[in-house]
């Protein structure tokens, strides 16, 4: 992630602010994309040669900000030593948050769902995730900076674009997450193989948190335990989970079916803690 610098919001960290895109293809797909708002671009030193002048011409053109760095220096901020390519773009993520900000920013008797990925690390995972998540109008992902991938080109592309758009609630990890929305009135579901109620028969509260855990060994246990409840999605056929993208799939469009069947705000009921324990992941 690229120092903080330019036109860009001042307050919070470059990780917190920006997605980092590095090659000089898509540098220049998101410098040709007029609503993509790039807070600026960093340049290795002495570079040449393909798209080169494009970038910097198109960079002009819209009044980017062009930083100059060593090679080794961008491949740091990048992230990626391999593919960088020496040039990165620092793009402006609108509605990228961090959990604190959001929860600062909750409103009386509207219904909240947010997602909290815990050590879900497979960039093409956490892609769907966001997309899926986005489609469904779920009202964030928590994308924790230990444990998850960077919103790199593999995150980008699995997301067909909608992480630059979408609502990312960024926080140090999934168990600092799940205790920060608990202390703001979410009750916290864990999905679970073994989990005790079905997800489409849960009541949820206005504010619920949803946690999917790690595509190997599922829920963490320091997440486990600020868990108030587990979920799962009912199997047959003798399967015994799912995908941790698919599983996030059946629980969005849940969410979406539930709204549409009731459409006032449900009713909001105490937390009551439940018995933590790592779940059984959906792989």
């Amino acid at each position: 992630m690229a120092d903080q610098g330019g036109a860009g919001p001042q307050a919070r960290s470059p990780k917190d602010t920006f997605i980092t895109v590095y090659g000089r293809m898509p540098v220049l797909e998101v410098l040709e994309n007029p609503d993509r708002r790039i807070d600026k671009i960093i340049i290795a030193e002495r570079s040449q040669g393909d798209n080169l002048d494009r970038i910097l011409d198109l960079a002009e053109r819209r009044g980017v900000p062009v930083q100059y760095a060593s090679a080794h220096r961008v491949k740091l901020l990048a992230g990626n030593g391999k593919q960088d390519q020496g040039v990165l773009a620092d793009v402006v993520a609108p509605r990228m948050n961090t959990t604190d900000e959001f929860v600062r920013d909750l409103r009386g008797g509207t219904i909240y769902n947010v997602l909290i990925l815990d050590r879900v690390n497979n960039p093409a995972n956490v892609g769907m995730i966001i997309r899926t998540a986005t489609a469904a109008g779920v009202s964030g992902v928590v994308l924790p900076h230990y444990g998850s991938p960077n919103i790199d080109p593999l995150v980008i592309k699995a997301s067909a674009g909608v992480a630059f758009r979408a609502s990312i609630l960024r926080s140090r990890s999934a168990a600092e997450a799940a205790r920060e929305l608990r202390q703001a009135g979410f009750r916290i579901f864990g999905l679970s193989g073994d989990g005790r109620s079905s997800v489409f028969r849960a009541r949820l509260p206005v504010r619920s948190a949803f946690v999917l855990g790690n595509e190997t060994e599922g829920v963490s246990a320091e997440t486990a335990a600020s868990v108030d409840e587990w979920l799962a999605i009912p199997m047959s056929g003798g399967v015994e989970s799912l995908n941790v993208a698919s599983a996030a799939a059946v629980l969005c469009f849940d969410l979406v079916r539930r709204a549409e069947e009731t459409p006032a705000a449900r009713p909001s009921r105490p937390s009551r803690p439940g018995r933590a324990r790592p779940g059984r992941p959906h792989r």
